[in-house]
C-alpha cells in the first residue's frame, strides 16, 4: 500500500543516516580527543579503572620529587662523611709522625688542630634543605617517601626508606647553666646526682682497686650532669677529664647514665687505657680504679640549662694532643677509632643513596607502565579509527542518496491521477 501521509522507506532511511551520523560523530570525537573513553558515559568500568590509574600515576610522580629531595640528603651526608674521612686520613699521618722523639710536636699539633676545626666547618655545611644528618642533632632515622601500595581491596598506605644519621660531630651543643660546687648547694644536688659516699660538687677518693658509684637520682628537662676523673695528683695515666649531658624532657635517669657511661668508655677506648673500668647498671654508673694509685671522681649538677646533644660521635678528636708521648700514643689508638666510624658512616650514606637511586629507577618503571596500560584502556586506535572513519564516510553518502530516494517516492503517486 502507498501512501502520501506515511513514507516508510524514508523513516527507514533516516534512522539508518541518524545511526551513520552517530557513530560518525563518535569516531571524529575519538581521532579529535585521541581516545576512545575520555568521559563515564563512554564505558563506566574503563573510565573508572583508569581514573584510578591516573591518579596513582600523578602520585608516584610525587614519589619521584620525594625520593629526588632525599637522594640529594644523602647525597650530601655521603660526600661530607668521605671528606671528613679524607681530613681524618691527612690528620693520622700528623699523628704518626708524631710518633717520633725527634720532630716539633707543638707545630704538629697546631696543623691538627686546624683539620680539627676543618672537620667541624664540614659538618656544619653538609646540609640540604636544612636537614643535616652528620651533626648528631637527633638520633631518629630520616624516612624518604618511597612508595604508594595499593591493596586489592583498595586501600592505600605510604612505604618508606629509612635512613640512618650518623654523628660524626665534635662539640656538645647542649648548655647548662652554672654548676653548683659551694658546699650550701651540694647537698639540694645529691637529689639530682649522688657520688657515692661524697656529696654531689666535692671530690671523692677512689683508692687503688676501689670503685666509686655514682648515681642519677632525678631527671628534668634543662638539669646538667657533669662528672670529672682526675689522677694528676698521682700517676697523672689520663689527667684531669669532664664528661658531661644536658637532659631533655625524653630523658630517663637510665638514659642520662647511658649517655655519660658511653662518653667514659669511649674516652677510655680512644686513649687505650686499660687502668680504669667503667660500667653501668641501670641509672648507676661505676668507675673503677686498677691504676695502683688514687683516682679523684667529681659529680656536679645544674639547673636550667638547655637540652642538645652530647658529646658528638667525633667528640674524641677534641681530646687528641700529640705534645707528650703519652698523648701521641693515645692520639694514634683514637685516631684509628674516628677514621673507622667516618668511613662506616660514609659507607652506610652510600648504602642508602644506592636504594634510593634503585628506587626511583623503579618508580620510573612504574610510571611507564602504568601510562602504557592507560593507553591501552583508553587512547583511540588512529589507524582502525581513520579506516572506520571512511566507511562512514561511504555510509553517510549512500544513506543521504538513499534518503532521497525515499524522499522522493510519494510524487510517483502522482501518475495515478493524471
Amino acid at each position: 500500500m502507498s501512501s502520501i501521509l506515511t513514507n516508510n522507506s524514508a523513516m527507514v532511511a533516516l534512522e539508518t543516516l541518524r545511526s551513520i551520523n552517530k557513530d560518525l560523530a563518535m569516531v571524529q570525537s575519538e581521532i579529535s580527543t585521541g581516545k576512545k573513553v575520555s568521559s563515564a558515559k563512554d564505558n563506566a568500568a574503563i573510565w573508572a579503572i583508569s581514573t584510578v590509574m591516573s591518579t596513582d600515576v600523578e602520585s608516584f610522580k610525587q614519589i619521584q620529587d620525594s625520593l629526588n629531595l632525599g637522594n640529594s640528603s644523602v647525597g650530601v651526608a655521603r660526600s661530607a662523611s668521605e671528606q671528613i674521612a679524607d681530613v681524618l686520613q691527612d690528620m693520622k699521618e700528623l699523628i704518626v709522625s708524631a710518633q717520633e722523639e725527634n720532630v716539633d710536636r707543638t707545630k704538629i699539633q697546631t696543623d691538627i688542630s686546624a683539620l680539627r676545626d676543618q672537620v667541624g666547618s664540614i659538618v656544619g655545611a653538609a646540609q640540604f634543605n636544612g636537614l643535616n644528618l652528620i651533626d648528631g642533632s637527633s638520633a631518629d632515622d630520616v624516612s624518604v617517601l618511597s612508595s604508594l601500595d595499593r591493596a586489592p581491596n583498595g586501600t592505600v598506605s605510604a612505604s618508606y626508606i629509612a635512613v640512618a644519621r650518623q654523628d660524626l660531630s665534635i662539640a656538645n651543643s647542649s648548655t647548662a647553666a652554672t654548676y653548683n660546687t659551694t658546699p650550701a648547694n651540694q647537698s639540694a644536688d645529691q637529689a639530682i646526682i649522688a657520688n657515692g659516699a661524697a656529696n654531689a660538687g666535692a671530690a671523692a677518693s677512689v683508692v687503688d682497686t676501689a670503685t666509686q658509684t655514682i648515681t642519677i637520682a632525678s631527671v628534668a628537662d634543662g638539669n646538667g650532669y657533669r662528672l670529672t676523673i682526675d689522677d694528676t695528683a698521682t700517676n697523672n695515666n689520663i689527667g684531669q677529664r669532664t664528661f658531661e649531658y644536658v637532659a631533655s624532657a625524653n630523658d630517663s635517669a637510665s638514659s642520662v647514665a647511658a649517655t655519660l657511661e658511653t662518653q667514659l668508655s669511649n674516652f677510655l677506648s680512644a686513649t687505650g687505657q686499660t687502668d680504669f673500668t667503667v660500667s653501668r647498671t641501670d641509672d648507676a654508673i661505676s668507675i673503677t680504679n686498677n691504676s695502683g694509685a688514687a683516682l679523684s671522681v667529681t659529680a656536679n649538677a645544674s639547673t636550667g640549662g638547655t637540652a642538645g646533644v652530647s658529646a658528638g660521635g667525633l667528640g674524641d678528636l677534641a681530646t687528641i694532643d700529640v705534645t707528650t708521648d703519652a698523648g701521641a700514643i693515645s692520639a694514634l689508638t683514637a685516631i684509628e677509632g674516628l677514621l673507622d666510624q667516618s668511613i662506616d658512616a660514609a659507607a652506610a650514606f652510600g648504602s642508602a643513596q644506592k636504594r634510593i637511586d634503585t628506587q626511583n629507577e623503579f618508580v620510573q618503571t612504574m610510571v611507564d607502565s602504568l601510562t602504557s596500560g592507560i593507553g591501552g584502556l583508553t587512547d583511540t586506535d588512529m589507524e582502525a579509527a581513520s579506516a572506520k572513519l571512511q566507511a562512514l564516510q561511504v555510509q553517510q553518502q549512500l544513506g543521504t542518496q538513499a534518503l532521497s530516494i525515499a524522499n522522493q517516492a510519494p510524487q510517483s503517486l502522482l501518475s495515478l491521477f493524471r
